[in-house]
């Protein structure tokens, strides 16, 4: 049976029905569950507008408090048509000078003005398109880490595993191999930081553009990883997209890595990482490389002598004012609130001004973009990891 389908201006005129076949207002009131207020309401407006009455009115008020005249409105869109290139701002002060007896809307709503007549052109955002960093070619222990994820692949007891991989370039030396169920930054960060304890910092670290180590929607491609890893003084590089050879020694220790410690595929996380601790062993201390002339990894690779300490206060010596990113990805000073990006959550940043109602802003030693007073809106550069333009100081 299908369900019964009701509407309100049928159950109004039902109502309305039994009260003039005679019966009491209060107990059909209390019958159908409204008060008698509404009851007298309804009734009272279809003995004026007849079934009309029964219908739902608007609730739109009468007036609002803060609406802006109509001729202050049509002035500004006079004005926008007058001057096409000007935007709100200089629309404002037009509107300021001509009528100087009126108080003045301000920007935003001006500019709410202009955006509801379609007198507003919407710039589109230049969105970071990941296109690879210059690579180096290490000839040294710990100048340059190589790190990545072989491709998942299931386990026995129908879960997927995730190995995270850290190799040093120069040695081929296999630093950690982690058997992870999810590719989340949280457990990368983990991994990381146990590594860097037992192993020290490199100069510089070479993934793909994938995350955690890269984010296409961040600013500049960043991730919190990556941020943390710029915080300990580790210079990114990255793979040009689509090119895994030119991360190709890493991938090549996948492949021994797929055929010796995943075929077959273990039963469960914990005994697929005594897997993977047993292969690097093997790799890293047994294995015999082509490359190093036929030695092992152990015997060429050293600890770093950058030992990781965590992270020390960020300084701008010569910036106006430093400000620290929120949760929600923003600067705030005063009224100014400055849009980042969430990976920069928690981290100190530093504001110069650079021209009038003009500022610049800088993470360490990376100049992220401009801003201004009036629309608060961080125009990115074109590349804030090239040369350093404001050292953090003097020396």
């Amino acid at each position: 049976m299908p369900w019964k389908e009701c509407h309100v201006e049928d159950e109004r005129l039902r109502f309305v029905a039994r009260l003039l076949d005679g019966e009491k207002m209060a107990r059909l009131c209390a019958e159908v569950g409204i008060s008698r207020k509404t009851g007298y309401k309804i009734f009272d407006r279809y003995k004026d507008v007849g079934l009309q009455g029964l219908t739902d009115r608007s609730r739109r008020p009468y007036r609002h408090a803060n609406q802006l005249p109509l001729v202050i409105e049509t002035t500004i869109v006079r004005l926008k048509r007058e001057y096409p290139h000007w935007g709100a701002p200089k629309i404002r002060e037009r509107l300021r000078r001509r009528c100087p007896d009126v108080q003045c809307p301000a920007i935003s709503t001006v500019h709410a003005v202009l955006d509801r007549h379609g007198l507003v052109t919407r710039r589109k955002r230049r969105r970071y398109r990941a296109e690879g960093t210059p690579l180096s070619q290490a000839a040294q222990p710990n100048d340059l880490w190589c790190a990545d994820y072989k491709g998942e692949f299931m386990l026995a007891d129908r879960r997927y595993c995730y190995p995270l991989t850290v190799t040093d370039f120069a040695t081929r030396y296999l630093i950690t191999c982690d058997a992870l169920a999810t590719t989340q930054a949280a457990y990368a960060f983990t991994v990381f930081e146990r590594t860097f304890r037992d192993f020290g910092l490199p100069r510089a670290m070479r993934t793909d553009n994938g995350p955690p180590f890269a984010s296409g929607h961040a600013l500049y491609g960043l991730s919190k990883l990556s941020v943390w890893w710029l915080r300990l003084g580790i210079q990114l590089e990255r793979i040009r997209p689509g090119h895994p050879e030119q991360n190709g020694r890493h991938e090549r220790m996948h492949l021994t890595l797929k055929q010796e410690a995943t075929k077959p595929a273990a039963a469960n996380t914990l005994q697929q990482q005594a897997r993977f601790d047993a292969f690097l062993a093997l790799f890293n201390e047994e294995r015999p490389h082509q490359a190093l002339e036929m030695r092992v990894p152990a015997e060429l690779y050293v600890r770093s002598p950058r030992p990781y300490a965590g992270l020390t206060p960020l300084t701008y010596p010569l910036h106006d004012w430093t400000g620290t990113v929120t949760h929600c990805g923003r600067i705030c000073d005063k009224s100014r609130k400055v849009n980042l990006s969430q990976v920069f959550a928690g981290q100190d940043v530093g504001v110069k001004q650079v021209d009038d109602h003009l500022w610049l802003v800088t993470f360490m030693d990376y100049d992220l973009g401009y801003f201004d007073d009036e629309t608060c809106r961080l125009e990115p550069i074109e590349n804030p990891f090239g040369p350093k333009v404001l050292p953090m100081s003097p020396e």
